[in-house]
């Protein structure tokens, strides 16, 4: 089965989780754009003129779709590579995907999300 990682990101972590993504042989995903806020609401920034609230904050949006027995390493990946420590390091969501279809040669399934060198391409148990 195939899974869905989306990830939001801290915009100043993206280099680093899409360093430490190829490094675990992560080769194709998306990126978006993206603003919003968590618990925290946004930030509160202080000028000689006042404070004022940002509620609306930049992100990243990560998506990519690997299968099952790839998980796991992704997602730590993403989680050590993205962390702060601190409040709004964002968060990562995994989806089930029923399937896939790659539009130019109309693979299905496996074949359509397999690249040479992708962590996909490599069968659990084998290097």
């Amino acid at each position: 089965m195939t899974k869905k990682i989306e990830a939001f990101i801290r915009e100043e972590k993206f280099d680093d989780v899409k360093k430490a993504l190829h490094e675990i042989g992560i080769v194709g995903m998306n990126v978006i754009e993206v603003h919003g806020h968590g618990r925290q609401g946004g930030i509160t920034l202080a000028w000689r003129t006042g404070t004022y609230k940002v509620d609306m904050l930049p992100r990243y949006q990560l998506n990519i779709v690997l299968s099952d027995h790839n998980v796991e390493k992704t997602v730590e990946t993403i989680r050590q590579a993205a962390c702060t420590g601190k409040q709004g390091d964002g968060l990562i969501f995994i989806y089930p995907v029923e399937d896939v279809i790659r539009i130019r040669t109309n693979e299905r399934g496996r074949d359509a999300l397999t690249y040479e060198g992708d962590i996909d391409a490599i069968q659990p148990g084998k290097k």
